[in-house]
Formats: C-alpha cells, structure tokens, sequence
C-alpha cells in the first residue's frame, strides 16, 4: 500500500510540476513589465490551471485508480464537482508553496545585491575622500617648501626628504581599511616636525598623548585633517606668536583627540566651509557608529574635541 500512495504522488507531482513552473517562468516575468502584460499574464496562467486540472483528473481516473489502486467499481466521474475542488486545492498548495520559496529566494538574493552595490558605493565614496586628503595636504606642503625655497634655506633639502616620507606612507598604508593607531601617530609626528622647520620658534606646539594600546586599529589618516587645519587656519595666518595645543588618549578603546590652536582672523568662518574637516567628518559617518565631534570656532582660538568608540568599527 505505501508503494502504491508513492506512485500515487509521484504520478499527480506532473501537473503540480507544470502549473508551478508555468507560473515561474511564464507569468511572473510578464506581470512585472506592464499593465498589458499583466493582463495577458493572468488570462495564460488560468488556461495553465485548467490545464493542470483536467491533467490532475484524468491522470487520477484513467491511470491511478484502474492501474495503481486497481480499483474497477465505483469509479468517480471525470467531471466530478468534488474531484476538481480536491485537485484544485492540492495544485494550489503545492505550486503556492513552491512559488512563496522562490519569491522569497528571489527577494534575499536582491537584498544581497543591493546591499553589495551600497557596500560598493561607501567604498568608493570613502576612497575619494581619502584622496582628497593627499592634494590637500600635498598642496600645503609645497607651499612650506616653497616659502622655505624663496629663503634660500638649508632645511628645504630636509623638508623634500621628509615630505617623501609622508607621501609613502599615504601611498602604501592608506590603501588599507585600517592601521595600528601608533603608525597614525608616528605620521602625525612626522607631519609635526616638518611644520616645525617652517615656523621655527614663533610657534609652540605640545602634542601630549596616553596610549594603553598602540596596536589599536583606526582608519588611516582620520587624524591628519585636524592637524593640518590647526596650521593652515592658525599659524600660517597669524602675524605673531602662536600655539597649538594637541592631546589624544586612548583607553579601552575609547579614543579622544583635541586640537586647540590660536588664530588672528576674528571672523567666526563657519565649519562647513572647511573642506578637510567636512571630509572628515563624512568618513566619520561611514567608519564609525559611536563618535562625537564638537568644534569650537571662537575670535581667537578655534578648538576641535573628538571622541570614537574605536570598538564600534563599521564593517563596509
């Protein structure tokens, strides 16, 4: 008897078979173009179910009850109200079910594309904003060299060679999605000492860090634009003395970054008309989902406070 209920559904599994990839394949890439489709879609897809009606019964009557079940008296008719609604509902299940899978199969893999092309997208969005960086700072670089070259000095060599220095470092390791916290501070270090030939003893900078963890990943040169914005938007402008004051501390992955410089410009210059602070602040955005950046833009000195949760890297 059991060999006989498997042939049974193996035997009615044809006209299930042919509605649901009929549906599958015939009526659901119609229905998705336009109105006229739609309508020539349903009209097809109910002749395919009739179909697979008449399939279902005849198969049931002509081949599984007389050879199958060997069942020679009291045969139901062909046309038997209740035979139809029985095969209608068992075609419904089967090909409902297999069409729900499908659909959903459908919708993850276009979930899974769409979230590649957004992944895509951050990606080259935070690779242009990196590069933004490296003409920026290039370009306020040469300027040093170039005041230093028209003084004729003896340090342009030293600043050429290490400007070299800079831009391998920007060459090889911010093509990396994150570096060792102690490489970015190594380059800012770096960056330091090179300001600091230009400016000699006119200005004072203190650069005081704690660091429980050098080895902690941060991405590349997210520190740089403060940095440089604290020269270029305070010492380069100013007549007099000046100062620049800079402490990061890191702890248990909690990393805090002020920059504090003094400025002559009594203009309140508003924040987003800086575009490597803007830059910074979008890559923000996309690496990290717990940080804080408040700017103080005052007459005299403009101060910059920020603070990542360096444990909350976000995967792009």
């Amino acid at each position: 008897m059991l060999t006989a209920a498997i042939q049974n559904c193996a035997v009615l599994l044809l006209p299930k078979l042919f509605f649901t990839y009929f549906i599958l394949y015939v009526t659901l890439p119609k229905i998705t173009k336009d109105d006229v489709e739609i309508r020539t879609g349903i009209f097809y897809s109910t002749l395919a179910l009739l179909a697979a009606l008449l399939l279902y019964r005849a198969l049931l009557i002509y081949f599984i009850d007389p050879i199958i079940y060997s069942w020679t008296v009291n045969v139901p008719s062909y046309f038997d109200l209740f035979g139809f609604l029985v095969a209608l509902m068992d075609i419904g299940f089967a090909s409902g079910a297999a069409i729900a899978i499908k659909q959903v199969r459908l919708r993850l893999a276009g979930k899974e594309i769409e979230r590649n092309l957004i992944r895509e997208k951050l990606e080259t969005e935070l690779k242009y904003l990196r590069s933004q960086i490296h003409p920026h700072f290039l370009f306020n670089t040469l300027n040093n060299i170039y005041a230093l070259a028209r003084k004729k000095s003896d340090e342009t060599p030293e600043v050429v060679m290490k400007l070299s220095k800079l831009l391998r470092f920007m060459l090889y390791e911010t093509a990396k999605p994150c570096i060792r916290i102690g490489d970015e501070i190594k380059m800012l270090d770096d960056y330091i000492e090179l300001e600091k030939i230009r400016y000699g003893g006119r200005l004072t900078i203190n650069f005081l860090r704690e660091i429980d963890n050098e080895n902690e990943q941060i991405s590349p040169l997210l520190l740089l634009p403060f940095v440089e914005n604290a020269f270029k938007h305070g010492a380069s402008e100013s007549r007099f003395s000046s100062y620049i004051y800079m402490q990061m501390q890191l702890q248990n992955r909690i990393l805090n970054f002020n920059v504090e410089n003094t400025k002559e410009n009594n203009q309140r210059q508003d924040i987003n008309e800086n575009i490597g602070l803007r830059n910074v602040k979008r890559q923000l955005e996309l690496m990290y989902k717990e940080y804080n950046m408040q700017v103080q833009n005052e007459p005299s000195i403009f101060k910059v406070c920020l603070t990542i949760n360096l444990a909350n890297h976000a995967k792009i």
